[in-house]
Formats: C-alpha cells, sequence, structure tokens
C-alpha cells in the first residue's frame, strides 16, 4: 500500500509494528482513529455554534431542554444529571443563557423552594436553528461514505459505545450526544 493510501493512524501503527513487533495495535485502529476524528471535526462545529453565540456547553444545555419537549423547562438537578457536569458548571452556563435572554429560571409552582430552567421563546428559535445547522454541518463530513455504509459505521459504533457503556463506570459515561 502506498504511503498516500495511509491514514494518519495506519502511519503511527506501521512505526509501531516497526518498533514493538509483538504488539498489537488494534485498538488504535479503532480508538485511536475516533479520537482523531474528534480532534479534527471539534473546531467545525465550535465554529458552527459560534456564529449563534454560543459554546458547545451552552448549546448542551439548550439542546437538553428542547429535547425535553413543551413546555421546555427542567430542575438544574435534571438538566445537570443529564449533562453529566457539576452543578457549579451549569450553574455558570444559565448565568450567561439567562442573560442572553435563551432561558429564564422560575419558582416552580408545585414547590416554591426549587426552580425551573426554560426554554425563552427565543431560546427555542435558536437551538432549533443551531441544531439544524450543526446537522447540515456534520452531514459535510460525511458526504465522502456511502449512505448505506454510513448505517453499517453508525451500527458498529454503537456496538461499541454500548460495550463500553456496559462496563464503564456511571462517572466515566461523559456528556451524552445531543
Amino acid at each position: 500500500m502506498a504511503m498516500a493510501d495511509l491514514d494518519h493512524v495506519e502511519r503511527l501503527r506501521g512505526h509501531w509494528a516497526r518498533e514493538l513487533p509483538d504488539l498489537d495495535t488494534t485498538p488504535m485502529a479503532v480508538l485511536g482513529r475516533a479520537y482523531r476524528l474528534s480532534n479534527l471535526i471539534r473546531p467545525g462545529i465550535e465554529r458552527c455554534f459560534a456564529r449563534f453565540g454560543l459554546d458547545r456547553g451552552e448549546f448542551d444545555v439548550l439542546c437538553t431542554l428542547r429535547r425535553s419537549g413543551a413546555p421546555y423547562r427542567l430542575t438544574p438537578t435534571d438538566l445537570y444529571r443529564s449533562l453529566m457536569i457539576s452543578s457549579g458548571g451549569l450553574t455558570h452556563r444559565l448565568v450567561r443563557l439567562e442573560k442572553a435572554g435563551l432561558i429564564r429560571r422560575e419558582k416552580a409552582l408545585e414547590d416554591g423552594r426549587s426552580l425551573l430552567v426554560m426554554l425563552t421563546e427565543e431560546g427555542v428559535r435558536q437551538v432549533e436553528d443551531a441544531f439544524r445547522a450543526d446537522m447540515a454541518n456534520e452531514m459535510r463530513f460525511l458526504e465522502g461514505i456511502a449512505p448505506d455504509r454510513r448505517a453499517a459505521l453508525a451500527e458498529l459504533l454503537k456496538e461499541l459505545l454500548l460495550s463500553i457503556e456496559a462496563h464503564a463506570p456511571p462517572e466515566d459515561a461523559g456528556p451524552g450526544a445531543d
């Protein structure tokens, strides 16, 4: 195989095969590529969110609220559990989103001691626009793969994710996909 036909990970595996020929580098073939893909697509995704005045964390909060269904409100506890972040990290995001007019916090009617976080009309519009733009942006990353092969890849990645999630402690699961 010509060097031009090798991706970055395959070149690294070739180096390791030369240096440590007894070591199976199969994990690099899968997980190394997943890591490299994440690093390569992250800047484009972050630029997409920035067009809407959002960072990834703020986008995640808005998406979580929007996915919850009308009336698009959750308790802060439900939010930070869903996002798997600290309550302090969530508070910082909520302050920024409230200042931007995308969410509001209100006392819960059934328990005046607790708060609810809810999307404003502008928040609903903005997260829907940002999510549509994000999906169009991410679809461009997949254009080089035929649709049937995308589906097969998605199934294989799902199988891998389920296997890893089944053995990972809850705190290692990380944030979910939007």
